[in-house]
């Protein structure tokens, strides 16, 4: 009976622990597609390198026809200013039904500093696993995975908080 319990307590205590593991874990359950892509003025960013460079990136699909787009977009401007020097890259992608002329209209009224890229095939929207609704957005941390998936406006306060928490992280190189 006693080695019978004592297994139960030890498969339990072992269970208990991978739930914990999971639900805690920092780095996140899911990868990052191995993606690169052109932005409007021709530069290749690549989510690879970003991670070896050890940079949380912040990947926004947004279109000039989403009210929550255009309503976070000062506060996404801001952070960017604010982080961007730590390290922190926000890429934002203009969804495909998006026209190109109207992306780089909206860049420009609303002064956008972080890189804009335009999905024009949807290859971006398909490998961050079929994005039709805007605003989505993905946190990826410096090791590659995404630690944050939110449709709608973020809470900028939190998402702040985590990423100050990356860039505050000792280096994992």
């Amino acid at each position: 009976m006693k080695t019978r319990d004592t297994l139960i307590a030890v498969f339990v205590v072992l269970l208990i622990g991978a739930l914990a593991w999971i639900w805690f874990s920092p780095s996140g359950l899911q990868r990052a597609p191995d993606i690169s892509f052109k932005n409007v003025e021709g530069e290749t960013l690549s989510l690879q390198q970003l991670q070896q460079q050890g940079r949380p990136v912040l990947v926004t699909f947004w279109a000039t026809s989403c009210p929550g787009c255009i309503k976070e977009m000062p506060h996404l401007i801001e952070m960017y200013h604010d982080l961007a020097p730590r390290g922190l890259e926000i890429i934002g992608v203009a969804m495909a039904y998006d026209p190109p002329n109207h992306v780089m209209r909206m860049r420009e009224e609303k002064n956008i500093p972080y890189p804009i890229v335009l999905d024009i095939d949807s290859a971006i929207a398909r490998a961050f696993g079929e994005i039709k609704l805007t605003p989505s957005h993905f946190l990826i941390n410096p090791n590659g995975r995404i630690v944050h998936h939110k449709i709608g406006e973020l809470d900028m306060e939190r998402i702040r908080t985590r990423i100050l928490a990356m860039l505050n992280a000792p280096s994992q190189g």
